[in-house]
């Protein structure tokens, strides 16, 4: 049976391998935007994969401070991530619209890692996530509020 707290460090590098996916897909966004939109744009996904990017450090050792080794390869971030690789686009807005719909699956992640934070009795970890949930809700609204 896995504890509690087994169940807390398997969330928290699910969360990582969700995070490193979509810090490259959002990477991928910036180099690749074009348009009437690119400034913007280009100015918007930088902000977000530098957040993403300082995220991963943070939870990386957040994990190493429960006793556990963090994922160390690109490949054990993506089998953690599970699914596809990032999603590809063409158009600024296809990107933007890729971006919410990634934001908001990580967003539902974070709930139920919280729970399980929370279920460990880990107020660090359950206090960290709900930061990350923070930032994801309102840079979904920060995407959609833009495509008016």
């Amino acid at each position: 049976m896995i504890s509690a707290t087994d169940s807390n460090i398997e969330i928290l590098k699910v969360v990582l391998g969700k995070t490193f996916r979509l810090y490259v897909q959002t990477h991928s966004y910036h180099w690749n935007v074009e348009g009437h939109q690119f400034f913007r744009l280009h100015k918007i996904f930088e902000e977000q994969y530098t957040n993403l990017w300082e995220t991963l450090d943070e939870l990386a050792e957040r994990i190493r401070a429960l006793g556990a080794f963090a994922p160390g390869s690109v490949a054990d971030f993506m089998a953690l991530a599970g699914g596809s690789e990032a999603a590809s686009a063409q158009s600024a807005d296809d990107m933007v619209n890729k971006l919410i719909d990634e934001h908001n699956e990580l967003a539902e992640i974070l709930r139920n890692a919280i729970q399980i934070s929370e279920n460990a009795e880990d107020d660090v970890s359950a206090g960290i996530l709900t930061d990350r949930l923070t930032w994801h809700e309102k840079t979904i609204w920060m995407l959609k509020a833009g495509q008016s």
